[in-house]
């Protein structure tokens, strides 16, 4: 009897140290999950964004990781599909335990992972979504790393009337999208207060994943008179279809688009083009751009070897350093800490452009400089980087 007491009491003691070292080791790292576009559509972002993120979680825990622990970045791809982006996000949340999330370049998608995370207080860092109405559509728990559709479209317009001299416009846009919706109309919104209510030629717009616009240059050339300038809103998949059509159409006016065109896919499928422009985070180039900028563009190619494919690869780097500063800065993983945290940030020092927020929802979404990039001969160059003076309401 003695003994069969003393095997239980041995079995006990053994099954509660199991556990605490379990519990132990569940607390040696802090696990920071990504729902990224590996595959689909947006691949050409998606996985810059995720190299980014790679570099970021390397560094942190190179030098003691956040509040002591190792940091782990658990991906999963959603395929480009927002069905797939909800579900791993509530799989990463509740299974993986996550304390933070990162990740999706596109609004639609971005919007279907936003309410999960804010429906389990998890702070929600996006990776290169852009509308400005994500904030107020999501909650608290969600900010931006990249500018707002309507700071990126008035940079364009701004940049086209005031340093191109053009005072005419055409505009079209993917219909369909989140993102080429919003983002034509911020533009056109802030080209008539520019140059004028009639200063847009002609709006049209061609059908999600139907990027053949014939009938669309059909129609423009048919106008008395030719825009300026063309501005054409694209997904990444499409830009450099679309625009190679319209330069094979004889149509060499400047085509501005947004930064979606910051994709190798533009040169890669319009090869040789030039006087293409569009807005973007930054240019990460060898010998360019900030200090930071350098720094991760020598720890890229040494990673990865060659150039960032574009700058999401700074906003993937960008949203796991600023959720590790607000944990630390909060000495919690708790959300709520962190969030308050994130909401006290002044011009945080970032390699995509510096971060600030506040506690309002629109002060979610940072005021950034933009980087006007431009096309020359399949080469890209950077043209300036520009600060809008006005920028359209959310």
């Amino acid at each position: 009897m003695r003994k069969s007491l003393l095997l239980v009491s041995v079995i006990l003691v053994l099954a509660l140290l199991a556990t605490s070292c379990g519990g132990q080791k569940a607390t040696t790292s802090i696990k920071i999950g990504g729902v990224l576009e590996l595959t689909g559509g947006l691949a050409s972002l998606g996985n810059g964004v995720a190299n980014g993120a790679k570099i970021a979680v390397a560094e942190l825990n190179a030098k003691g990781g956040i509040l002591g622990k190792t940091v782990e970045l658990v991906v999963r791809d959603c395929k480009t599909d927002p069905v797939v982006a909800g579900t791993a996000a509530t799989e990463l949340i509740e299974v993986s335990k996550v304390k933070a999330m990162i990740g999706l370049v596109d609004s639609d998608l971005a919007l279907a992972v936003g309410p999960v995370c804010q429906k389990n207080g998890i702070p929600y860092m996006s990776s290169g979504a852009t509308s400005p109405k994500l904030p107020g559509q999501i909650g608290n728990t969600f900010f931006m790393s990249a500018f707002g559709d309507n700071t990126q479209a008035a940079a364009a317009a701004e940049y086209a009337y005031k340093e191109l001299g053009a005072r005419t416009a055409y505009v079209l846009w993917e219909k369909g999208i989140e993102y080429t919706t919003v983002l034509a109309k911020y533009f056109e919104q802030r080209w008539k207060e520019l140059a004028g209510p009639d200063s847009v030629l002609l709006n049209d717009f061609y059908l999600q994943g139907d990027p053949k616009v014939s009938g669309q240059i059909t129609k423009l050339r048919s106008l008395t008179k030719q825009p300026d300038v063309l501005f054409i809103a694209s997904e990444p998949d499409d830009c450099g279809v679309v625009v190679k059509q319209f330069r094979d159409a004889g149509l060499n006016q400047p085509i501005f688009g947004g930064d979606a065109y910051d994709t190798p896919l533009l040169t890669q499928v319009a090869t040789g083009v030039s006087d293409v422009y569009y807005t973007a985070p930054s240019l990460l180039a060898e010998n360019a751009g900030s200090e930071m900028g350098q720094k991760f563009y020598k720890e890229y190619v040494k990673t990865y070897g060659h150039a960032p494919e574009s700058a999401f690869p700074a906003l993937g780097y960008d949203s796991i350093m600023a959720l590790a500063k607000a944990m630390e800065d909060a000495g919690s993983t708790d959300g709520a800490k962190v969030i308050a945290a994130l909401e006290k940030f002044k011009n945080v020092s970032a390699v995509a452009g510096n971060l600030t927020f506040g506690p309002n929802l629109n002060d979610h979404t940072p005021m950034k400089q933009v980087a006007i990039i431009r096309t020359v001969k399949g080469q890209l160059e950077l043209a300036a980087m520009y600060a809008p003076e006005k920028v359209p309401a959310p």
